[in-house]
């Protein structure tokens, strides 16, 4: 009865990567560059859209700000240089570093900050202030 189950089912349930780092979408407007769905990636990822903002800011080196729903960063940036930023964020904030599943949360304990796994249970410090 089992194996009849498992038969039925759609094979998206048995595919390992139920998660996709989004892209970053956008383009270049004179010296600045402008992603215009800056929003829809923090809300993919479930991040607090400042904390990526810093993280991404400061990796790129470069002054930039939300205007709207826009993230105008203050230089010439290739999308190619922003996506690997974004990945390099979700690898460190957001999949679990233990079962590699993008269940997790932020929380505090006391004056630190923990990324936890809901679907493991296992916790890792966050390095960076939010």
């Amino acid at each position: 009865m089992l194996k009849r189950g498992r038969e039925n089912l759609p094979e998206s349930v048995f595919e390992k990567e139920r998660f996709e780092i989004p892209k970053a979408k956008g383009h270049i407007e004179g010296n600045k560059t402008i992603i215009s769905n800056f929003k829809q990636i923090a809300q993919v990822l479930r991040r607090p859209i400042e904390h990526l903002l810093k993280y991404i800011l400061r990796e790129l080196a470069t002054p930039g700000e939300l205007r709207g729903n826009l993230l105008v960063i203050g230089s010439k940036v290739p999308a190619s240089r922003i996506n690997e930023k974004i990945r390099q964020y979700a690898y460190e904030f957001v999949l679990c570093q233990e079962c590699g599943k993008p269940d997790t949360e932020f929380y505090r304990e006391g004056d630190f900050m923990f990324v936890k796994c809901a679907a493991c249970g296992a916790k890792k410090p966050v390095k960076s202030k939010i």
